[in-house]
């Protein structure tokens, strides 16, 4: 039983430091006073201002009981533990086992302590140097990935899907939408690099290709960007690919380029033009918000003396299928030999080794 109660108070202490670094206290202020506020007689006198702010007070609240809820759980358990008999040491011994899972996610959760890491993302990658065998790289990315997204419980949705002329596929952007799907997500940010013996070549020669991933927080009506229309380009299109009838006779798709910065986006899985060119500017005002945040990120670490590599040099991880297989990520040095299962989605080890490796630095 000393060695349950020793663990608990350890699971006690552990939980306290987190609630106090990610500031639950202060979030519980923060809900205390939206709430103060939602109480006034004209707080829906702007509508679309009180639904955000509503929306911020449910994400708060959610946090902060779930917060709550856990450290009164391990409360509860410690209190039992320390006045228990040995009768009730296996369903102590169960518990201790079960928040300690809850833990180990829960402490990962708190690295994700970013202003948008909570939030649902926008998520594209896009084949880079290498021909064919980087369009098939680009397309074997995204069967990866929407596998650990479908395995991590996130609901996907292809915004826009662009086939490689022989094999694979050009680009997809894709909506993900879950809790932390911002957060999680960032460890992939970068250029991915594949060495294998080529499908597409007739001497069955080893070739290096390139993938791109890029992401973006899906906040839309959070983000304060304004777009004039003399600052954009809108061009509208046959969607490609399932549809039906509607999609192969109308001009659906919409494609948006926003000219002072050359960033292109389009959208044609929805069922309407004008849909299309909503959600397009929405995906646009995201881009143009996160070029924003990265260059005042930028600033900051050159006043701070740090040298920030980003853009299609930054490679970030290496997957080798030949002549020995192994996935390595650069940034963390973490290497994993079953690259079948990191291509089936099996993430983990990455992502966790990113986010500690973020926090710690």
């Amino acid at each position: 039983m000393d060695q349950i109660i020793s663990q608990l108070s350890a699971f006690k202490s552990q939980i306290d430091e987190l609630m106090a670094r990610i500031g639950i206290a202060s979030k519980a202020q923060q809900i205390e006073d939206l709430e103060e506020e939602a109480s006034q007689g004209d707080f829906w006198d702007d509508p679309d201002g009180a639904q955000r702010k509503m929306q911020r007070l449910s994400k708060l609240k959610a946090l902060v009981d779930k917060w709550r809820a856990l450290r009164l759980r391990i409360a509860d358990a410690l209190e039992l533990a320390e006045i228990a008999d040995a009768d009730m040491q296996a369903e102590l011994a169960g518990e201790t086992e079960a928040l300690r899972e809850i833990v180990e996610t829960m402490s990962l959760q708190a690295m994700l302590s970013g202003d948008y890491d909570s939030e649902d993302a926008i998520f594209a990658i896009h084949a880079g140097a290498g021909g064919v065998d980087a369009q098939d790289w680009a397309e074997m990315l995204e069967r990866m990935y929407l596998r650990w997204m479908e395995q991590n419980g996130y609901k996907t949705e292809i915004l826009d899907r662009s086939g490689g002329d022989e094999a694979g596929l050009k680009s997809v952007t894709v909506s993900v939408k879950g809790e932390y799907a911002f957060g999680y997500l960032q460890s992939e940010e970068g250029v991915h690099r594949l060495v294998r013996l080529s499908p597409f070549d007739s001497a069955h020669r080893r070739h290096t290709s390139f993938a791109k991933v890029e992401l973006w927080p899906d906040i839309q009506s959070d983000i304060e960007i304004e777009v004039a229309d003399k600052d954009i380009r809108i061009d509208t299109f046959r969607a490609s690919g399932a549809g039906g009838q509607h999609v192969q006779k109308n001009d659906t798709a919409v494609r948006i380029t926003h000219l002072p910065t050359g960033v292109v986006v389009q959208c044609q899985n929805q069922r309407s033009q004008a849909q299309n060119r909503d959600r397009a500017m929405q995906i646009l005002r995201a881009r143009l918000f996160e070029m924003e945040r990265a260059r005042q990120e930028a600033e900051m670490a050159e006043l701070k003396g740090e040298n920030i590599d980003a853009g299609w040099g930054n490679q970030i991880r290496s997957y080798v299928l030949h002549p020995y297989q192994m996935v390595k990520d650069h940034r963390t040095a973490v290497e994993v030999g079953n690259t079948t299962a990191v291509l089936d989605g099996r993430l983990g080890d990455f992502i966790q080794a990113y986010l500690r490796q973020k926090v710690s630095g």
